[in-house]
This record gives structure tokens, C-alpha cells and sequence, in this order.
């Protein structure tokens, strides 16, 4: 009878291993957010070490018919693409001596006339290159992967690469057709394979398929008045077919839960060194702003990571409200997905992010900033 109390006791105390207050606070702040009209709805995800809580709260759709929101909801995850698709993808090819952090770009896409940008300058956003693809008042509906390809190769840095740090989808559009010619696959094909398949992601995809629509998050209304739904809301990922290496990935919570844990604890798919590689800065030191490979350190996009997860902890976000982070330092991450843009593309999340990040530090018992070191990449 003294060990099953013994056992009821450890149990109880495992149950309570999250500070309920913190988890009642992310709570009410995401009930806030949906009040104020920012987000319909919300899935909500936060492990330490073996602990778990996840959520689902709100609407996934509120046009034309309101649906509530489920723990297995599809999002369109944006810009979470180009760490969960992307970046794998093209560290694989790294470990298997198919590409050099240190090669020009034009080693692998020839047609790309600027010689001085490598691989790390795409990777850290310090290729100089402009955020997204050039307007053409020309050729304003113009369509097509490979004319988005080769809108991207024609970009030119300014200033030249190494000398500022500047988010641009033109980096990872380049660097998800870098994958496709040097694996010879398309890079949805190619991350289905060797990265979302291995990890046990059966959900994430470009490209969803449409049976599994009741379950997709809808976001901003089309040039007919429709809702997206199962259809990326990038306009020049949709003008390239939905695949691209910045945005069209499809998700849910529990897939990029399966992913972060593989960040941050490592398994089959990449060695420790390539993920320690990839978390630690990779920018110059002349540069304020601090990147790893694919992930934010440390810079005006780091708002996410709140008040109390320290420098040392890495992640990132998407436009349409989704949000992953990631702290070594106490073994934990979290997962917001909102559909925010839907309806009508006014939903907002740049408050609520530093909110929800300082709460998931509190869930996990942090009162004290915890920072590491980051030292820069030597020359």
C-alpha cells in the first residue's frame, strides 16, 4: 500500500510539474487575443523535458460557417517553411557532401549572376539580397516555379552580402531550388521523403490534400471573396505552384512538436555537430543582428522569445500567425499555431507573441532570464 501511495504521490507531483498558474495565463491571454479580433482561434503547444500540455481554443473558421478549433487542425505555417522544410534539406545535403556552406551560390545555380554570396549568406540573411521578389508592373500576373526561380536568380545585393543582416524569402527561394538540382527532386518531395517521413510527420505537407480540408485552417479571403483554405496564403509561393523554399508548408501542432523535440535532443536524421552547427551564430561579428543557420538567435524578430527564455534559445515565425521556439537550456519549446489573417487579414500577433513567450517561460517554472553566451562564428 506504501508504494502505490508512493506512486500516486510521484504521479501527482509529475501532473503538477507546470505551474498551473502560468498554463491559466496563456490561457487567458490567447481568450484576450480572440476578443480583441487579433486571431480566431489557437493551438497551443508546451513541453519540458517528458512534460506536456496542449491545447486547442477558439474557432479554426469563422466564414463562411464557424467551425471550432481542434488539436489536429492543418495551418498554413508560412515561414515556418524554411526551418522545417528548407533547412533540413539542405543540411542533409551538407552532411552528405553534396553542398559547402562556403561555395557561391552560382556553383549550384549558374544562372544566379552574383559570384560573391554563398550558401551561409542565404541561410543567415546576410546575402544583401531584397526581402521578396522585385514588383513588375510589366508582368504583374506573371506565374510559374520556374519563372519565380528565375526572378530570383536575376535579384542583385545591396548592399553587398556580409555587411547587414535582412529577412528575405528571395534566400530561401534560392536555397529550396538548390535543393531540387542537387538531389534532383523537388524539395517537397525531397523533405517528404528524407525529413517529414523519418521523423513520423504524417501530416506536414505542400500541397495538402484536399480530402483532409475540413481539417485546414482557413486564412484571408481570395480576389473572389473565398477564404484560402488548403491553398498557400504567400502570394509568390502560390504564384510558383504552392512549393517553394519560404513558404507552402502545411502542419499541425503535433508534427512540429515531433520536429522540435528532434532539434533539440537530435536522433537519426542529422549528427549533434550539424545541429549544434545550426544553433549557434553563424552571422559575422560585425553584424548586430544574430542568426544560426535557418534559426533567430538574436534580432528584431526575436520578440517571441519573451522575457525569460534566455539568449541560447532559437526560433522562429510565420506570417500567418505561427510561431515556434525552442530553449536548449531547460529542454523545453513551444508551439502557437493562429490562423490570424483570417477573414479579413487584420488579425494581428506581433503583441501577442512576447506575451506568450514570457507565460511558456513561466509554465516551465523560469523566473530569471537564463542567458548563454554567444560567442560569433570566428573568421
Amino acid at each position: 500500500m506504501r508504494i502505490l501511495l508512493l506512486l500516486f504521490s510521484a504521479a501527482l507531483l509529475s501532473a503538477q510539474a507546470f505551474d498551473v498558474q502560468g498554463l491559466a495565463e496563456v490561457r487567458a491571454a490567447l481568450d484576450g487575443a480572440m476578443a480583441q479580433k487579433n486571431i480566431p482561434g489557437a493551438v497551443y503547444w508546451l513541453e519540458h523535458g517528458p512534460e506536456v500540455r496542449h491545447w486547442a481554443q477558439g474557432q479554426r473558421s469563422l466564414e463562411p460557417n464557424r467551425e471550432p478549433m481542434t488539436e489536429d487542425t492543418l495551418f498554413d505555417v508560412a515561414s515556418l517553411t524554411k526551418v522545417v522544410a528548407t533547412l533540413p534539406s539542405v543540411l542533409l545535403l551538407l552532411e552528405r557532401g553534396q553542398l559547402r556552406l562556403e561555395a557561391p551560390v552560382q556553383a549550384y545555380l549558374p544562372e544566379f549572376r552574383q559570384p560573391g554570396i554563398t550558401v551561409r549568406h542565404l541561410l543567415t540573411h546576410t546575402s544583401g539580397l531584397p526581402a521578396s521578389l522585385p514588383a513588375d508592373s510589366a508582368h504583374p500576373d506573371w506565374r510559374g516555379y520556374e519563372e519565380g526561380i528565375q526572378r530570383a536568380c536575376a535579384c542583385q545585393p545591396n548592399p553587398p552580402p556580409g555587411r547587414l543582416f535582412r529577412y528575405s524569402d528571395v534566400n530561401f527561394i534560392l536555397l529550396g531550388e538548390i535543393v531540387h538540382r542537387l538531389s534532383g527532386r523537388p524539395l517537397n518531395v525531397f523533405a517528404e521523403q528524407e525529413v517529414f517521413t523519418p521523423l513520423g510527420m504524417t501530416d506536414t505537407r505542400f500541397l495538402p490534400d484536399l480530402q483532409h480540408l475540413e481539417r485546414i485552417a482557413p486564412t484571408e479571403r481570395n480576389e473572389r471573396g473565398q477564404p484560402l483554405r488548403g491553398v498557400v496564403h504567400d502570394p509568390t509561393s502560390r504564384r510558383m505552384g504552392g512549393v517553394a523554399g519560404h513558404a507552402g508548408l502545411f502542419s499541425t501542432a503535433a508534427d512540429l512538436a515531433r520536429y522540435a523535440r528532434f532539434m533539440l535532443r537530435g536522433g537519426p536524421l542529422l549528427k549533434p555537430e550539424t545541429l549544434a552547427l545550426m544553433r549557434t551564430v553563424q552571422t559575422p561579428p560585425t553584424v548586430r543582428d544574430r542568426r544560426g543557420l535557418g534559426w533567430d538567435l538574436d534580432s528584431a524578430f526575436s520578440r517571441v522569445r519573451g522575457s525569460l527564455f534566455g539568449l541560447g534559445s532559437f526560433g522562429h515565425t510565420g506570417f500567418t500567425g505561427t510561431a515556434l521556439w525552442l530553449d536548449p537550456a531547460t529542454d523545453s519549446f513551444f508551439i502557437l499555431l493562429t490562423n490570424r489573417l483570417h477573414p479579413d487579414g487584420k488579425g494581428q500577433t506581433k503583441e501577442l507573441y512576447p506575451v506568450i513567450g514570457t507565460l511558456s517561460a513561466k509554465a516551465i517554472g523560469l523566473k530569471v532570464r537564463r542567458d548563454t553566451i554567444l560567442m560569433p562564428r570566428s573568421e
